[in-house]
């Protein structure tokens, strides 16, 4: 396996395919997934001549299942060495759903040069969790069920989730994939259960306000209009308002894992984005 041992110790597994001289696109997957979620783009970009990369998070996939470190800002940090450790420069960073997150934080802080781009795609930013200053936020109660959901039994948890809202599986008339349930519940079990426990609460109440405001770069923001998951009046309406350079793409009827049920959708609009 591909790895890289970070300064605090914890191993990383990662993906990077493709020509070293071309430019690279950086994938950053959701909760609680991992690299390979991002297959079929992963393939397709890499036909179009780029280079790819892609890593599974502290506690996700192959990589080290901590039991520190399971917030925005060490994982931001983690995306930070493994793009000096690779030497990435220009690179197109594009997250989903909480990897949404980490591609925000990290391109908020990146060293000059590292970032081009920044896709963020059925993204957490700006904040899910209802608060005062977030009133039409998803009640806490929601997240408290994943955490209960998770500790009682996490296996069926994983089957659950990609079965009905995840995908919109739940939904009348929708064609459902075994085969889209079955990885993810593989991506999702191979994780560690106290990264991904700890994970519910970033994913949920990390701030990325600022982060938005920060960023320098053009930002593609992508959205299902049926998320049941992130719902996108709570993300992508509101976090285009915050960026400098933002392009907002919606989905009628497309869910929150949209890249996975309709790639051939998204990845032309990212494309052409990209080339842009």
């Amino acid at each position: 396996m591909t790895t890289i041992t970070l300064t605090d110790g914890t191993t990383l597994f990662y993906k990077d395919w493709g020509p070293k001289d071309a430019q690279p696109l950086m994938f950053h997957h959701g909760w609680p997934l991992s690299a390979d979620d991002w297959d079929a783009q992963m393939l397709f970009f890499l036909s179009e001549g780029y280079r790819v990369i892609a890593h599974d998070r502290r506690g996700h996939g192959r990589s080290d299942q901590t039991d520190t470190g399971n917030d925005m800002d060490t994982y931001a940090a983690d995306v930070a060495e493994i793009a000096k450790a690779l030497d990435l420069r220009d690179a197109v960073h594009i997250g989903h759903s909480t990897g949404g997150g980490e591609v925000t934080r990290y391109a908020a802080r990146a060293e000059r040069g590292r970032v081009a781009k920044a896709i963020l795609i059925a993204a957490i930013p700006p904040v899910m969790a209802r608060s005062d200053a977030n009133p039409d936020g998803v009640p806490m109660e929601i997240f408290d069920g994943l955490r209960s959901a998770l500790e009682a039994n996490r296996a069926q948890f994983y089957r659950d989730l990609p079965s009905g809202p995840f995908y919109g599986f739940n939904r009348m008339g929708a064609k459902v994939s075994q085969g889209l349930i079955d990885n993810w519940w593989r991506q999702g079990m191979s994780g560690g259960a106290k990264a991904h426990h700890d994970c519910i609460e970033v994913f949920s109440e990390t701030d990325f306000t600022e982060d938005l405001k920060a960023i320098t770069v053009p930002v593609m923001i992508i959205h299902g209009e049926d998320d049941q998951i992130v719902p996108i009046e709570n993300s992508a309406h509101k976090a285009i308002r915050l960026v400098r350079d933002g392009t907002l793409k919606t989905y009628p009827g497309l869910s929150h894992g949209l890249f996975a049920t309709h790639p051939e959708v998204v990845n032309s609009d990212m494309l052409a984005f990209i080339r842009a």
